[in-house]
């Protein structure tokens, strides 16, 4: 069979077998669920080391032992998150407004994995998706085929392990375009996890089923002349070198207040940075970014030294990022873009107002909608940025990076970070287990359309507008008087009224 058919016959399969995992898994009660995620949360955990070196090894990206912390972070701090969250049965009850709100599961979850953060993104969105009771299919990245398929086979593993339905969490073992796309569309599918570029994304918009994608960011991080400048070169260059760079929210740029830029690149020297010439900035230019604006593949993830070199210089061994001056943003400055590797662009700016124009130029350039960061001590220019900036995570005094998954702030931990519409995604929330839940509300009567006791009538009256108002109640200034009705309780109306006045005309 040609491997373009085989991989459709094979989501099939696997669709087939994720709908009756779940429709057996939708009656399950809330502590056989926390149960089962418990049990894959700590496989997971368990199984971090090798499965970062798994995703090290296959795809050539970043640093295992930044790997490691991502799945450990996916699995141990995100089960901590989900423990308390309620998926089963009535998980909230409003006694002021008599409504009850019913959690019931989507049915199942399609999962597109990036190469770039594998295991960690298979983990989480696993994760959330059991916890809701669905069952999930992933389609990974074929980069990275062999760590996902190894995910999903530890976290299926430990599900049945204590008593969940087998096939809950399975992986296509044939990734292609076509076999994608019939995940995808499948009449199976229920809702489609899209993490990844901004083609799988509008793919994934245009499967015609409910869909959360998210993209791709280009994260600027400014410095106020405020700011702690020692703790905010230390958290910038931690961002842009965590997994040499592949989180989407890492650090694309510091914008540095004029009056504390010099010392902005002395600590981040301090901190491991590199600051290229215009000569090595050229070089890097040609081997980073394509005609068409975007980074090129093969830097993607790469240690500063492996890039350096590939431009035809050479850097310290201990050195973490490289850094290039810039002026201008778009296709004239090349390294303006989202770069996913640790080169950082560095701009000089005339105080916050600059500041936020340059941001806002950056974000336009390939991250709108995704994140932002600043280092200030002043809290009406963080209120301004975060009125200004078209992001939905402004991280506040925090590496972007570490700040935006949720692991150094109180955001929801997440590897599924939603840049909202503006972006054009259908949340600009981190995606958690709730976006994988339907609720059902049940909502009880508050205010009758007619009266059918004497208790009711004795409370309210009709006032021509299709419902009943308590008496006493000021009418609407639109009710306007109607001939022969009757008003308050004396009986009067609009002739007797009529009548009094004539009589006392006289």
């Amino acid at each position: 069979m040609d491997k373009d058919l085989a991989s459709i016959q094979e989501v099939r399969d696997l669709l087939r077998k994720a709908r009756a995992a779940a429709d057996q898994f939708k009656d399950f009660t809330q502590d056989q669920v926390d149960r089962i995620v418990s049990a894959m949360a700590q496989a997971a955990q368990n199984h971090a080391k090798r499965l970062a070196r798994m995703a090290h090894e296959e795809t050539g990206f970043g640093i295992i032992d930044d790997k490691v912390i991502k799945n450990t972070f996916a699995s141990k701090m995100v089960q901590e998150h989900l423990k308390s969250i309620r998926t089963c049965g009535v998980i909230r009850h409003n006694e002021q407004t008599r409504v009850m709100e019913i959690a019931v599961p989507m049915g199942v979850v399609a999962a597109l994995i990036p190469c770039t953060n594998p295991t960690s993104t298979a983990i989480h969105n696993s994760l959330i998706a059991i916890k809701a009771r669905n069952a999930i299919v992933l389609s990974p990245h074929p980069r990275a085929l062999g760590c996902i398929m190894e995910s999903a086979r530890i976290l299926n593993e430990a599900a049945a392990s204590v008593g969940g339905p087998r096939n809950l969490v399975q992986a296509m073992s044939l990734p292609t375009m076509e076999g994608t796309h019939e995940l995808m569309h499948n009449e199976l599918t229920s809702v489609i996890l899209a993490t990844g570029g901004s083609a799988m994304v509008r793919a994934a918009y245009s499967a015609g089923k409910p869909a959360y994608g998210v993209g791709p960011g280009n994260v600027p991080a400014y410095v106020d002349r405020t700011a702690d400048v020692a703790k905010a070169a230390a958290d910038i260059i931690a961002g842009k070198s965590f997994d040499h760079g592949v989180i989407c929210a890492s650090e694309q740029a510091a914008l540095a207040d004029r009056p504390v830029s010099g010392k902005l690149m002395e600590e981040m020297r301090r901190n491991g940075a590199y600051f290229a010439t215009s000569e090595e900035k050229r070089a890097l230019e040609r081997v980073m970014v394509g005609a068409d604006g975007h980074v090129k593949p093969s830097i993607v993830g790469q240690s500063p030294q492996k890039i350096a070199e590939l431009a035809g210089f050479r850097v310290p061994n201990g050195t973490r990022a490289l850094v290039v001056m810039l002026e201008k943003v778009g296709l004239e400055e090349p390294l303006s873009c989202e770069k996913l590797s640790p080169v950082l662009g560095f701009y000089v700016v005339e105080g916050w107002k600059e500041g936020c124009k340059k941001a806002i130029a950056l974000l336009e350039y390939g991250g709108l909608g995704h994140s932002f960061s600043i280092h200030c001590q002043n809290p009406d220019i963080v209120l301004e940025f975060g009125l200004q900036k078209p992001a939905s995570r402004i991280l506040v005094n925090t590496s972007s990076t570490h700040g935006a998954i949720g692991y150094s702030t109180g955001l929801a931990p997440s590897m599924t970070l939603g840049p909202g519409t503006i972006g054009g995604s259908s949340t600009s929330d981190n995606v958690d287990t709730l976006h994988l839940v339907n609720i059902r509300r049940i909502a009880y009567e508050t205010l009758p359309l007619r009266p059918t006791t004497s208790s009711d009538k004795a409370k309210y009256r009709y006032n021509d507008s299709y419902h009943y108002r308590p008496e006493g109640e000021v009418a609407d200034a639109a009710e306007k008087p109607v001939a022969g009705r009757s008003y308050g309780k004396s009986g009067i109306n609009d002739n007797d009224i009529e009548r009094i006045v004539r009589e006392f005309s006289r």
